[in-house]
């Protein structure tokens, strides 16, 4: 027993040493960077990982200094255990303002031995979030009012969560979109209540949305793209409020051919483990899916197999 907890303070030592180098670190990698902020053309040229999972930290400081957010109020939905997401860095430097939603089960436990609860105002939520009470979980404490960074990453309905939300319902926002889909078609998941992308399908193929419906709904909400990180999941949108022109001048805006060039191979066989597909076998892997097809008409379902067929002998 005494052994056991004498392994368990040391290694809550190890972490606490290590994720404190990290945060200098990236402060000082940040700093340096921000120098070179006015002149970049490629936003992949800013990207740095600090606790985010990619390289998310650098992009969303970039925006942030662009857009002149000096604490940002923020929202992040599917956030894990807090170890690896896109806004532990912002909170433990500003002392910020923010929500964290997650589903994962004692997540306030959880989520303080990452992080110190006490360095700002962390609202922290488990729940289940859906197209149908996100409005009223956002509404807690006024979080829709002025909000500054929203990310969404649940590995499924994110096009449902937004299409639910106001317009300019933030100033920037990180959006999940699935590579699997392509650059040309508009499609998303349906709309299921507690979906799971495993249980939807055994390779974990089948979830979220395409990168097209990303930015389509977004452009709905009055936002534009400005660009992916190089992971090829994560999308950056920028409300129309700030204007190009003035806030991201030399920017070249990312062309979604690009954005959809993922290479990561996380497909799961039936017994659940890795077998590392790529290329066209993921789409043939789930042939059998039901997608929602999102047209300028309405809203239909149907199977990849019929609606990948449809492309090829177009």
């Amino acid at each position: 027993m005494i052994k056991q907890k004498i392994e368990n303070f040391l290694t809550r030592i190890s972490k606490d040493s290590l994720d404190n180098l990290k945060f200098q670190n990236g402060c000082a990698n940040l700093n340096l960077m921000k120098n070179l902020y006015k002149d970049i053309t490629d936003l992949n040229q800013t990207e740095l990982k600090i606790f985010s999972q990619n390289g998310e930290d650098g992009i969303i400081d970039y925006l942030t200094s662009q857009l002149d957010i000096k604490k940002p109020k923020f929202v992040e939905i599917g956030i894990g255990d807090y170890s690896e997401s896109n806004t532990r860095f912002i909170y433990e430097r500003t002392s910020a303002q923010g929500m964290i939603i997650d589903c994962l089960k004692d997540l306030k436990q959880n989520v303080s031995k990452k992080t110190k609860l006490w360095k700002g105002n962390l609202e922290i939520i488990e729940t289940n979030v859906n197209s149908e009470n996100i409005l009223e979980i956002l509404n807690t404490k006024n979080f829709l009012d002025n909000l500054d960074i929203f990310s969404l990453d649940i590995d499924g309905i994110d096009y449902w969560i937004i299409e639910k939300l106001p317009e300019n319902f933030s100033k920037i926002v990180v959006l999940e979109y699935n590579h699997v889909f392509g650059n040309e078609l508009k499609i998303t998941v349906p709309n299921k209540k507690n979906f799971n992308r495993k249980d939807y399908h055994f390779s974990h193929l089948c979830f979220g949305m395409s990168i097209r419906a990303a930015i389509e709904i977004m452009e709905k909400k009055n936002f534009y793209f400005v660009g992916s990180n190089l992971f090829r999941n994560n999308a950056f949108f920028v409300s129309k409020n700030y204007l190009k022109q003035k806030f991201l001048k030399n920017l070249i805006i990312e062309n979604p051919v690009i954005s959809s060039e993922g290479n990561f191979r996380e497909s799961r066989d039936k017994n659940g483990n890795l077998n590392y597909l790529s290329g066209m076998k993921k789409i043939q892997e789930i042939a059998e899916c039901e997608v929602v097809v999102l047209d300028n008409i309405g809203k239909k379902n149907i199977k990849i197999k019929d609606l990948f067929n449809l492309i090829s002998t177009s």
